[in-house]
């Protein structure tokens, strides 16, 4: 697979670390590991990863308003203009799927 996801593990993991955990975050781990069908070595792989790119995403948003950029006003007015669009040429009942 392109996701690197195969049979509930993941590919490339090279790296053992020894961790501690709470109880109650071990078994909500091993749970949600259990119900998307990984190992609990790629859940908490993908879980860590997931983690590092919120950080970034943050970090980034963070930068972009220190500049003074009001990016999120601008998406949500492009939002506004397409529902506008889609009132107009669907009459309300939003887009075809």
């Amino acid at each position: 697979m392109t996701d690197g996801h195969t049979g509930g593990t993941l590919t490339g993991m090279t790296a053992k670390v020894t961790l501690s955990f709470s109880d109650e975050t071990i078994e909500q781990a091993r749970r949600f590991a259990k119900r998307e069908g990984l190992s609990l070595s790629a859940w908490m792989d993908l879980a860590a990863r997931e983690k590092a790119l919120r950080e970034v995403f943050h970090a980034h948003a963070a930068a972009v308003g220190r500049a003074g950029l009001d990016l999120e006003s601008a998406a949500l007015a492009d939002a506004d203009e397409v529902g506008m669009v889609d009132d107009v040429l669907f009459g309300g009942r939003g887009r075809a799927a």
